[in-house]
């Protein structure tokens, strides 16, 4: 199959002249994946002169090399690390095509895309799925665990039929399903001894580890605002993309963890204990779907699933009515001092 003036989305854009085919981006991703033109051939079932020559043939396409040569040693370049996502997401994008048709011609239910951060992904909307009934699940489901702004721009890019994503979401092509808010909690191990505590105060913080989330436009914005609040100074800060690492980090005694509510409530860590903090720190996170783009009625059933099992397992859920945005913007970014209330 062969893909004729193919443009990126990135600032790696291939030429308007150029051509791509299929097997040349097979080729690329074997060897990102296994580190080597030997490994990449035993993967694709090709010789390594065959690799070899793919990859030659797609640089040319693209215009720019993708690997430096030492030898038998290769390293990818930094464009070839910018390229890798686009050539990965649209090799997913034909597979998924290809499985389409299929149920298509067999008049199969259409497959379920669903798009979630991790805090949900890795355990409530499993929970959830398993409620489902066996007769109303398609043959196919597919849950992506990635970042909220990847799941976002997966529904706009109808790559997935909706997505659950913390806080701050604001996009006039969204339909939201619903808002929620809950106060994160810490986490320590068994053998701790604020273990024993039925909560734990910000002040417990002083002088340890704080394990906490990285991404500084969310839940972390707010954990740095709640210490500054109660002048508390950790002795080191150790942060992590995945709020289940710094669980796992939590149950070794490395530090205390402070985490949304939705991965410390809908998974199990051992050796880990669960108590609330003395401070809201408040986590937020909603359900959306691309508003032009009609919702089956096991998709929009799921989602209720997916609401319901998180009230049952998320102590001090608050659901907020889409049509008051500011106050969920207030508890996202804090109060706007310029809004004129009237």
């Amino acid at each position: 199959m062969r893909i004729v003036h193919y443009r990126s989305t990135n600032s790696c854009n291939l030429h308007h002249r150029s051509s791509v085919e299929i097997k040349q981006l097979e080729a690329f991703l074997a060897v990102m994946s296994a580190g080597s033109i030997t490994g990449a051939s035993r993967l694709l079932d090709r010789s390594q002169s065959q690799v070899t020559r793919l990859i030659q043939e797609l640089e040319a396409s693209l215009a720019f090399s993708l690997f430096d040569r030492n030898g038998p040693r290769i390293t990818p370049t930094p464009k070839a690390i910018a390229f890798h996502s686009e050539a990965e997401r649209f090799l997913t994008g034909i597979g998924q095509l290809k499985e389409r048709a299929k149920r298509i011609l067999a008049e199969d239910p259409a497959p379920i895309e669903i798009a979630a951060i991790p805090a949900f992904a890795s355990g409530l909307v499993p929970l959830a799925l398993s409620v489902l009934q066996e007769d109303r699940l398609p043959r196919d489901i597919h849950l992506r665990s990635i970042s909220a702004e990847a799941a976002v721009q997966s529904v706009l890019g109808r790559t997935a039929d909706f997505c659950i994503a913390s806080l701050p979401v604001e996009h006039p092509g969204l339909e939201v399903h619903g808002l929620f808010q809950s106060p994160c909690v810490a986490a320590v191990a068994a053998n701790d001894p604020l273990a024993a505590n039925e909560v734990i105060s910000m002040g417990d913080l002083a002088g340890r580890c704080l394990i906490t989330m990285a991404n500084p436009f969310r839940l972390r914005r707010r954990v740095n605002q709640a210490l500054e609040a109660a002048n508390v100074r950790p002795l080191r800060i150790t942060d992590t993309n995945v709020a289940l690492t710094a669980l796992q980090l939590a149950s070794t005694g490395f530090g205390i963890a402070i985490v949304e509510p939705a991965t410390a409530h809908g998974t199990q860590v051992k050796n880990v204990e669960i108590r609330p903090l003395d401070m809201d720190i408040p986590f937020l996170w909603g359900i959306f779907s691309a508003a032009s783009k009609p919702l089956s009625e096991t998709a929009r059933e799921l989602i209720q699933l997916i609401i319901r099992v998180s009230a049952t397992r998320i102590p001090r859920i608050v659901a907020h009515d889409p049509r008051h945005i500011d106050r969920v913007a207030d508890a996202t970014f804090g109060a706007d001092p310029h809004r004129q209330d009237v």
